[in-house]
């Protein structure tokens, strides 16, 4: 399966990534100065910021310029040779450039064609900018996210922007299952300001019942009692007490049998309804000890918890290594690199990270001449080499 990738930044390579693992040939088209990724550093692994080669693993680059009537031709040739294309630019500029789904579809019908944006292809703010912070402010994410004072802060990493990768990836795969029954491509339409809204479904559901408008929580959780971060001598844990059964678990985990039975502590609704009580004790109990006593105690409860952990922590977890989310690869400048695995692990066709990211335009040569047969479209446009973007140091 062959995708054409003209994607940039974050949501769609992301997504291009994720299917390059799971076997795809995925052709990332870059123009000469190259994805602005590659300068989101430092720090630097080799010639690209370790951003963009922590997104780019197995992919092939190839760099033409989308200015000239040649470069035009040649990404025309390739779509139609290509299974799914992915782009997200700002609607309207793929149809200025003729290389919108109706054109490509037309000598290509099985071409599935996917576009992310801010706020999709339709309505009325289709056309405004949009990047990860602004959609986590305009779908309302950014509303509840922050600390019981009512300070507001962005989620710790992108997650408009991966949440639009993940969602692309299964609009394509559902358009290649009806491709199946149909043998025609279509054309998905991927918001990151709907994705993330459907990923706050719990929290829209809860407004829409009661017309109440939540705040933020900090690390609580307002249906679930304890379902929070605790401060311990030494650093932080969390627990999720998420039902009546964990909860005389927690109890005898903690030696306070008397809060197991109490009249106001003894069901979840009891426990929201009052947490203003039983959160001081609490607190006050978990700082006694340190947070390795209490992950301890808990766990031989079977009570959900955890230290909260630093990066660190958890590239160098034996759990990070037995599932192998931290692979070391071959680059073609940086030497051995380590690399994000892939997140689902399949029995029969296992994803794998097969090649580091490549360096802008390194694939060129050889994808013209294999995927269309010839090498018609000149390889050198303005800007800087290829295989060093604009603003990265020598």
């Amino acid at each position: 399966m062959i995708v054409l990738d003209f994607s940039h930044a974050l949501a769609g390579p992301y997504c291009t990534m994720l299917m390059a693992a799971y076997g795809a040939r995925v052709i990332k088209i870059e123009s000469p100065e190259g994805d602005i990724g590659r300068t989101w550093g430092p720090p630097f692994q080799g010639l690209d910021a370790a951003y963009f080669v922590g997104l780019n693993s197995g992919k092939e680059s190839v760099a033409i310029d989308l200015k000239t009537p040649a470069g035009l031709e040649t990404c025309r040739r390739l779509a139609g040779k290509t299974d799914i294309l992915i782009e997200n630019f700002r609607p309207g500029t793929m149809n200025r450039l003729g290389l919108d789904y109706s054109s490509l579809s037309a000598v290509n019908p099985r071409l599935i064609y996917v576009s992310i944006s801010g706020y999709g292809q339709t309505g009325p703010r289709r056309l405004e900018a949009a990047m990860d912070l602004i959609i986590q402010s305009a779908s309302g994410l950014m509303s509840i996210t922050g600390t019981t004072a009512g300070e507001t802060v962005k989620t710790g990493h992108s997650i408009a922007d991966i949440t639009a990768g993940i969602f692309s990836l299964i609009g394509a795969m559902m358009a290649i299952e009806a491709r199946h029954r149909t043998g025609r491509g279509q054309f998905v339409d991927v918001s990151m300001m709907d994705t993330v809204m459907s990923t706050m479904l719990p929290s829209f559901a809860r407004y829409l019942a009661s017309g109440t408008i939540p705040g933020p929580l900090g690390t609580l959780y307002d249906g679930i009692v304890p379902y929070r971060n605790y401060a311990c001598a030494d650093r932080e844990i969390t627990i999720a007490v998420a039902s009546d059964k964990l909860w005389s678990g927690f109890c005898e985990a903690i030696g306070r049998r008397d809060l197991m039975d109490d009249p106001l502590y003894n069901t979840n609704p009891l426990r929201v309804k009052n947490r203003n009580t039983l959160e001081p004790i609490l607190e006050g109990m978990f700082r006694s000890q340190s947070a390795a006593h209490w992950v301890n105690a808990l766990s031989k409860h079977g009570i959900p918890c955890t230290v909260v952990r630093n990066l660190k922590e958890v590239v160098d977890d034996e759990q990070t290594a037995a599932r192998n989310m931290t692979p070391w690869v071959d680059h073609a400048v940086a030497g051995t690199i380590r690399v994000m695995g892939v997140p689902v692990q399949l029995s029969q066709t296992p994803g794998r990270i097969c090649r580091a990211a490549p360096l802008l335009g390194a694939d060129t040569d050889a994808v013209l001449k294999d995927v269309l047969g010839d090498q018609r479209y000149p390889l050198q446009g303005p800007g800087p080499p290829l295989g060093r973007p604009g603003g990265v140091p020598k």
